[in-house]
C-alpha cells in the first residue's frame, strides 16, 4: 500500500512519502522522495538499483505511486489467439510503475528500460493526483485527484477511458474489490461504485479527516453457506489523516448499518499499511501498521461481526542505535515502511533515511508483545562535512587600511595609527604568546558610529537588519524595519533572509497580526510575501503545521466574520450614499441672473397712501354738493356757514378716514360718517 504524498504544506495531507513494494515477492522497493527523483531499491542486498529524475520533478513532484499488478499479464482463450503487439504490450506492463504528480499528469515509469514509458495528461486532472490503482485484469488505471473526479485510463493509448465525479469535494483514496467489478472511494465519506455502470452501489459514514488508504480484508464472506455475489459480507480497511483509528467496514444490503464495524488502535497517524488476505472465515487477518512516531504495530485477528472495543496491537516493533559509552542513551530510528513476505511469517523493514533507507528482513515473534531491535546505521551513507580548523591570524594593518564591519553600509573602523595597546598585540604575536581577546582587539578599535537615519537604510541593509533584530529579539531594530510600506522593498527584503530565520519571521509576523489593525495591514504584505517566496522551504518542514498552528487559528478567526463584515460595509455604503444625495439636492442654489424688475416695498407704501387719501378727498367734495342743493330753500348766508363748518368738519375726515384706512381699520362708507355727523 503507497503512502500519501508528504511534503506537502497543506495540514490535511498525508503523512510519509509516496512508496511501495513491488507485488514480484517484494523484490524491490519504490520511493519518491521530497526532492522529487525516483529511486528503487533492491530489497536483497540494500542496493540502489535505478533512480529517475523526473524533468518536472520540482514543479510537479510525485505524490502517490503504484507497482503494476503481477497478474497484469492475461491467460490467451483457446478460441482466439493475441496479436503479437497486444502480448508485447501486455507483458511490458508487468514492470511498470505509476507515479501520480501535484499539477495531475500520471507518469508510467518502466523498471526493465529504466525510462519513461509514457505519460497520461489529456483529459485527465487538473490538481494534484492523490491515489493511483491498477486493475488487476484488464489493466486499466483508475485514479482520483482534488479535482474531485475519478479517471479510468486506457494504458496502451494513454487516453482517458471515462471520467466521473467521484464526490462534493476531493477524493483521496481508492481500492478495487477482488472480483475487479466494484470500486471503492473516499473523500472523507465512503463510496462503493459499480464499475461497469459508475454509479454508487453503498455509502459508508467515513472519518472526519480525508482517507488516506483504503484496502479490502477478505475475499470470502463469512458466510459461506449462501450464494455469493462477489462483494457483500467482504471486509475492508480504512484509515484517515491525523486519526489514531482504523476502521474496519463490512459490506452488507442496503438496509442495514452503515458504520464501522470494528476498529485498530495505534499510536500515531497511519502512515504505510500492509496487510495479508484472509481467504476463508477461520484463517485471520494479519495487518503492519506503521506510524508517523516511527514505530510499527502488528494486529492478527479474526474478523467475525460486531466488536465494540478498539483492538490494540499484538506487537510494537521499534528500533534504536546503540548508546555508545556510559553516559550516551540510544536514539529512536524511524521506520518508513513495512512489508509482509510471501510466507506471512517474516516482516520487510524499511528504516532510517529516506535517502539512503536500510532494508532488513525479521522473523516475526508473537509472543513478545514488544521488540526493539538494536542497529547502528552510522556506517551507512551520510553527507559528509570536511571542516578545516585553523587559527585565527589577526592581520598587521597600517594607518591608511579601512575595516569594513558587517551591519548597517556607511559604518566604517578606522585604526588608530600607533595606538600603545596594538603595540602590545604586535609584540604578543610576534612573541608568539597567548592568543589576543576580542576585548582587546575591539578596544583596538575605533568604530565611527555616526546616528543614522530612515534615509540611510538602505535595501541590502534591510535583511541584515531584520536578521539581527529577529536574533536578539530587539524591539527597535524590528519596528524599523516591519513599519515599511514599500512592496518591492518587502520582496527584495523577504528574497535576502537566511532560510533559518523564515520561521522566526512567521511567528513575530503572527504576534503582530494579532495586535493593532493598523499594523496587522503591514504585516499581511510581509506574510504574504514569506509564504510566496519560501514556499517550497516551508513545504520541505516536516512539523510546519505546530509550528504555524496560531497562524491557522488566528486566520480562520479572522475569515469568519468577514462575510458578515462586508455585508454590513455595503449597507453602510447604500446610506451614506442616499445621505449625501439628499444634502446636495437640498444645497443647490439657482444660477445667479440680474432682475429685469425690481419692488420696492416702503415706496410702494407710501405711494399708496397718498392715492388712498386724494380719493377720500375727491369723495366728501362731491357729497358737499348733494347736500347743498337740496338745502335750496335756506338762506344764503346760512348756507355758507353750513358749508364753512361743514368744510371744517370734513377737512378733520378726512384726515381720519385715512389714517384708518392705513390702519385697516376703516369698515364703513364716507356716506355713512356724514350722516352721523
Amino acid at each position: 500500500m503507497a503512502a500519501g504524498g508528504g511534503g506537502s504544506c497543506d495540514p490535511l495531507a498525508p503523512a510519509g512519502v509516496p512508496c511501495a513494494f513491488s507485488p514480484h515477492s517484494q523484490a524491490y522497493f519504490a520511493l519518491a522522495s521530497t526532492d522529487g527523483h525516483l529511486r528503487v531499491w533492491e530489497t536483497a542486498n540494500n542496493r540502489l538499483h535505478q533512480e529517475y529524475v523526473p524533468s518536472a520533478h520540482l514543479s510537479g513532484t510525485c505524490t502517490c505511486l503504484a507497482w503494476a499488478p503481477a497478474r497484469l499479464q492475461a491467460k490467451e482463450s483457446p478460441q482466439r489467439k493475441k496479436r503479437k503487439s497486444e502480448a508485447v504490450g501486455m507483458s511490458n506492463q508487468t514492470d511498470l510503475l505509476a507515479l501520480g504528480t501535484a499539477v495531475g499528469s500520471i507518469l508510467l515509469y518502466s523498471t526493465v528500460k529504466g525510462e519513461l514509458h509514457s505519460k497520461l495528461i489529456s483529459g485527465g486532472h487538473d490538481n494534484r493526483v492523490n491515489c493511483i490503482q491498477w486493475h488487476q485484469d484488464s489493466g486499466c488505471l483508475y485514479s482520483c485527484s482534488d479535482d474531485k473526479h475519478i479517471v479510468e485510463w486506457n494504458v496502451q493509448t494513454c487516453k482517458v477511458k471515462c471520467k466521473w465525479k467521484g464526490d462534493n469535494s476531493s477524493v483521496s483514496s481508492l481500492c478495487i474489490s477482488p472480483d475487479g467489478k466494484m470500486l471503492l472511494s473516499a473523500g472523507r465519506t465512503i463510496k462503493l461504485w459499480v464499475l461497469e455502470t459508475k454509479e454508487v452501489y453503498r455509502h459508508f459514514t467515513g472519518h472526519a479527516t480525508p482517507v488516506s488508504s483504503l484496502m479490502f480484508t477478505t475475499i470470502r464472506p463469512p458466510n459461506e453457506s449462501q450464494p455469493f455475489d462477489g462483494i457483500t459480507g467482504l471486509y475492508f480497511l480504512s484509515g484517515a489523516v491525523h486519526d489514531r483509528l482504523l476502521n474496519v467496514w463490512q459490506v452488507r444490503s442496503e438496509n442495514k448499518e452503515k458504520s464501522a464495524v470494528m476498529s485498530f488502535t495505534v499510536t500515531d497517524e497511519p502512515v504505510y499499511i500492509d496487510l495479508t488476505l484472509s481467504e476463508n472465515k477461520e484463517e485471520p487477518v494479519k495487518l503492519a501498521v506503521v506510524c508517523r512516531d516511527g514505530q510499527v504495530h502488528l494486529f492478527e485477528h479474526i474478523l467475525n461481526g460486531y466488536c465494540k472495543k478498539p483492538l490494540t496491537s499484538n506487537c510494537t516493533i521499534q528500533i534504536a542505535t546503540p548508546g555508545k559509552g556510559k553516559k550516551s542513551t540510544p536514539k529512536p530510528i524511524p521506520i518508513l515502511a513495512a512489508g509482509f513476505c510471501s510466507d506471512k511469517m517474516s516482516l520487510l523493514l524499511v528504516y532510517g533515511s529516506w535517502f539512503q533507507p536500510t532494508i532488513e528482513r525479521v522473523a516475526l515473534n508473537s509472543r513478545e508483545p514488544h521488540m526493539c531491535l538494536v542497529r547502528d546505521i552510522s556506517n551507512c551513507w551520510a553527507p559528509k562535512v570536511e571542516t578545516a580548523i585553523t587559527k585565527v591570524r589577526t592581520p598587521v594593518m597600517n594607518s591608511e587600511a579601512k575595516v569594513l564591519v558587517p551591519g548597517i553600509p556607511g559604518h566604517h573602523a578606522a585604526i588608530k595609527p600607533a595606538p600603545p595597546q596594538t603595540e602590545q598585540v604586535e609584540t604578543k604575536r610576534k612573541s608568539g604568546g597567548n592568543e589576543v581577546s576580542i576585548e582587546e582587539r575591539l578596544g583596538a578599535m575605533d568604530i565611527d558610529t555616526h546616528k543614522k537615519g530612515k534615509e540611510d537604510l538602505q535595501t541590502n541593509s534591510f535583511p541584515v537588519l531584520l536578521t539581527q533584530g529577529l536574533e536578539s529579539n530587539d524591539f527597535e531594530i524590528l519596528n524599523k524595519v516591519l513599519q515599511t510600506r514599500n512592496v518591492n522593498l518587502i520582496k527584495k527584503t523577504v528574497l535576502r533572509m537566511p532560510l533559518h530565520t523564515i520561521i522566526p519571521l512567521l511567528q513575530e509576523l503572527t504576534k503582530r497580526l494579532q495586535g493593532h489593525p493598523n499594523s496587522a495591514v503591514l504585516m499581511v504584505q510581509w506574510l504574504k510575501c514569506v509564504l510566496t517566496v519560501h514556499a517550497s522551504y516551508l513545504s520541505t518542514l516536516p512539523d510546519l503545521v505546530p509550528q504555524l498552528g496560531t497562524l491557522y487559528q488566528l486566520m480562520e478567526s479572522r475569515v469568519k466574520t468577514f462575510q458578515k463584515l462586508s455585508h454590513l460595509h455595503g449597507k453602510l455604503i447604500l446610506l451614506i450614499t442616499q445621505v449625501t444625495a439628499s444634502e446636495k439636492t437640498k444645497g443647490a442654489t439657482s444660477p445667479g441672473q440680474k432682475a429685469k424688475l425690481v419692488y420696492e416695498e416702503e415706496s410702494s407704501e407710501e405711494e399708496s397712501d397718498d392715492e388712498i387719501a386724494d380719493k377720500d378727498s375727491e369723495d366728501n367734495w362731491d357729497e358737499d354738493e348733494e347736500e347743498s342743493e337740496s338745502e335750496k330753500d335756506e338762506d344764503v348766508e346760512e348756507e355758507d356757514e353750513d358749508a364753512e363748518g361743514k368744510d371744517e368738519e370734513n377737512g378733520e375726515d378726512r384726515d381720519t378716514a385715512s389714517e384708518k384706512e392705513l390702519n385697516g381699520d376703516s369698515d364703513l362708507d364716507p356716506e355713512n360718517e356724514s350722516e352721523e355727523e
